[in-house]
């Protein structure tokens, strides 16, 4: 039997994020959205990121309506754009500057192992899941993050830890994305930090293929929590690595599994 769907009881959060602005990317619903709007409810004002208008106007209503005063600008793109970048950063700029920037979005347009993967979907996996990701940073950098600083966190997976053989290409570039946060903490520290969020299975239509029917119910029965993941859950963490309690923290991962990897599980 599967849980109930959970939502944020983080009435009073000891992460201010108040005077903060935020840029988080693919934020129309599931994962980018939950961020978001925990994001708004520490305070922050949020610039959230999709490809369609319409999802994306409807997630910002959301966000007003969970979070009373919240202040939420759309900015509707690809995320392979280069201009809808730097429209996404300078709308940031505008409520104040750029001082949080969370790279949710990610594509996995195929299944199965690598020797079967055709070269231009696993190019287009890497130029959104990575490139993209990379050139959302460079934007920040460029628009003030430089000078002022500012915690980035990139969206990993699991599966940019440990080989599944079901989604091969799209852990190999969530592997990519996990070095590629280490390494932009060297350089980018000590002003700017850079950490990575790893969920296993998380409760979002992205995932829906792999929870459906009773499978949540076998999928959780591997977990060491008893359960599949809430957006919520890795909303939280996020929000914990923006804000100053973890000013001491860069070029890390961390995993929101459930305990899942604790227990040699892929």
């Amino acid at each position: 039997m599967s849980e109930p769907q959970r939502t944020s009881t983080l009435n009073n959060p000891t992460s201010d994020l108040t005077g903060k602005s935020a840029v988080v990317t693919g934020a129309s619903r599931g994962i980018g959205l939950a961020i978001a709007t925990e994001l708004a409810r520490r305070g922050a004002s949020v610039v959230i990121t999709a490809r369609k208008p319409e999802p994306l106007s409807a997630a910002a209503d959301e966000i007003r309506a969970a979070v009373d005063g919240a202040t939420v600008v759309v900015s509707p793109g690809n995320a392979g754009d280069e201009s809808h970048r730097a429209e996404a950063v300078a709308a940031a700029v505008e409520l104040g500057g750029i001082d949080i920037l969370v790279n949710n979005t990610g594509i996995n347009p195929i299944m199965g192992p690598l020797m079967d993967a055709d070269l231009s979907a696993v190019r287009k996996i890497f130029d959104v899941n990575v490139a993209g990701t990379l050139g959302f940073i460079q934007e920040a950098y460029r628009a003030g993050m430089r000078e002022h600083g500012g915690s980035i966190v990139n969206i990993s997976s699991v599966a940019g830890l440990r080989s599944t053989g079901a989604i091969a290409a799209y852990g190999a570039s969530k592997a990519a994305l996990i070095r590629m946060t280490e390494e932009l903490a060297w350089e980018l520290g000590p002003r700017i930090r850079v950490n990575a969020i790893a969920p296993s299975v998380v409760r979002t239509k992205f995932a829906s293929g792999l929870i459906a029917g009773d499978n949540e119910a076998q999928i959780a029965a591997g977990y060491p929590m008893g359960r599949i993941g809430e957006p919520d859950d890795v909303a939280r963490a996020v929000a914990f690595l923006a804000g100053e309690e973890s000013s001491w923290i860069t070029g890390e991962t961390i995993r929101v599994d459930g305990g899942m990897m604790a227990t040699g599980g892929a």
